[in-house]
């Protein structure tokens, strides 16, 4: 499988933190719609003459505040300056975040998330194929695009359109329009398989659609050494506290049978009781939630969880900046056993692992 690492940190430091992840072995680098901008890195890595060429992708930028005509510019413009190696990772966010943060209208997320990603596509689409854009959507519309504000072809053709999901409508849209889902990482090995394959297959059916390709995401708390691990899982537990506390993200903890903790938590999130939350995380949650342990043992379990229906993972390590080594080292251990061929048939599977009969269409 192949690594891709979160390049955080602010725009002025992101060339060299690219050039000591590319260096270390990451195959790829995502930004997140954190402090800082998200696409501001990527435009720094992209455009450095001394940041060796790799695969870029936003994961993700918060679609519902934007115009579906910035984020086609956007990706144009990355995708160009890529040499063709960006996508553009699209996501819908929470309500509060966006009615409180951005100052933006919530409504119907996955029926706006969809038309999102059809409009980028149709703009990307016109502008590839010299065609009218002629887009009339329930949210949007665009149907003026005179030559002055056509850039033309794209050397590098059109870049790949993704969408994050967690839940199953949002997922289903994904396998419906998408070029590719992005897997919340906060999930477990039960709620991929239970849940979100099921989720992707009823999308593709309905889109009349074989293939989709998957690009699941990971928290990790990886450690050379036990003191490493504890102190990775400390960071780790604090952010599986963080999204636990989201109503939204309640299905994941139902399905291990943790389903009570999320009102608990939430209750401490608003008070801003950080410690009391993360204390209501323990080791074996932090394992079934995260990926803990070596490197050799994390690319086991990535492996695991992935190796059949996806040829690449995006890692997260929350609270921990891993020197060069550690990076090389779960990088080439995810690389030492090939991932299933993408082409396999994806077998339902009983959240242990075991595949049983009941075929589902392939996500690749």
């Amino acid at each position: 499988m192949k690594l891709d690492v979160q390049l955080d940190g602010r725009p002025d430091e992101a060339a060299q933190r690219a050039r000591e992840l590319i260096a270390a072995g990451a195959d790829g680098l995502f930004t997140f719609e954190g402090p800082h901008d998200v696409f501001l890195p990527l435009i720094v890595a992209a455009g450095s003459s001394d940041v060796p060429p790799t695969d870029l992708m936003t994961n993700v930028a918060i679609a519902i505040p934007r115009s579906p005509m910035n984020l086609a510019n956007m990706a144009y413009d990355l995708h160009l300056l890529s040499k063709g190696r960006f996508r553009l990772g699209l996501g819908s966010q929470i309500r509060p975040h966006i009615e409180n943060r951005y100052g933006a209208t919530w409504s119907r997320p996955a029926a706006r998330m969809r038309e999102t990603v059809l409009a980028v596509k149709a703009i990307l689409n016109s502008w590839q194929a010299g065609t009218p854009l002629d887009f009339r959507g329930e949210f949007t519309k665009h149907t003026l695009m005179p030559p002055t504000f056509v850039p033309g072809p794209n050397p590098y053709g059109v870049p790949p359109v993704l969408l994050g999901a967690l839940g199953p409508v949002m997922t289903r849209t994904a396998a419906e329009v998408a070029d590719g889902l992005l897997v919340m990482p906060f999930h477990s090995h039960r709620h991929f398989r239970e849940r979100t394959l099921p989720a992707v297959a009823e999308g593709l059916e309905r889109a009349g659609r074989d293939r989709i390709d998957l690009y699941p995401q990971a928290i990790v708390a990886m450690g050379g050494t036990p003191e490493e691990i504890e102190a990775a899982t400390f960071g780790v537990k604090g952010l599986l506290a963080f999204y636990g506390s989201t109503p939204a993200y309640r299905p994941v903890l139902e399905i291990e049978g943790w389903g009570d903790l999320q009102p608990e938590l939430n209750a401490l999130s608003k008070t801003g009781d950080i410690m009391a939350m993360i204390g209501l995380i323990d080791d074996t949650m932090a394992r079934t939630l995260a990926v803990v342990g070596t490197p050799a043992e994390c690319a086991t379990e990535i492996r695991a969880r992935f190796g059949d229906v996806a040829e690449r993972v995006c890692a997260y390590f929350p609270g921990t900046t891993h020197p060069p080594e550690t990076i090389s080292a779960l990088a080439r251990e995810l690389r030492r056993t090939p991932s299933a061929c993408v082409g396999d048939d994806l077998r339902g599977d009983d959240g242990g692992g075991r595949r049983d009969a009941g075929d589902v269409p392939t996500p690749s």
